[in-house]
């Protein structure tokens, strides 16, 4: 089960994962930018070549089998794991200061059991 602090940034983290998924599939769909005065976004968009290509790097960090999925397991697995990297002062917590200074780390998370 997982602590109060995992959950927090698992349940911010798929928020995040579905906000921008909403807000590029929109956008696609009314092929314009969602901000007036910005560029038009289609599928061949550079903006959105540069979300799937972060989707795929996110997607090959956390498929630690390599076939090509993410199992509810390999997400977890990769959601501890970041957690604890990013708990510089190991309190069981993130604060304001972690969260700003992370960054995806592919080369130390482990195999899914």
């Amino acid at each position: 089960m997982l602590r109060k602090p995992q959950k927090i940034l698992f349940i911010f983290f798929v928020a995040g994962l579905f906000t921008a998924g909403s807000m590029v599939r929109t956008a696609i769909a009314a092929g314009q930018a969602s901000t007036p005065g910005s560029q038009t976004i289609s599928p061949q968009s550079p903006k959105v070549a540069a979300g799937e290509a972060d989707a795929k790097k996110l997607l090959l960090l956390m498929d630690t089998d390599k076939n090509g999925k993410v199992s509810k397991q390999e997400f977890m697995n990769f959601m501890e794991a970041e957690f604890t990297r990013l708990d510089k002062n190991k309190d069981g917590e993130l604060d304001v200061k972690e969260l700003t200074q992370s960054q995806l780390v592919p080369s130390h998370h482990g195999k899914s059991k």
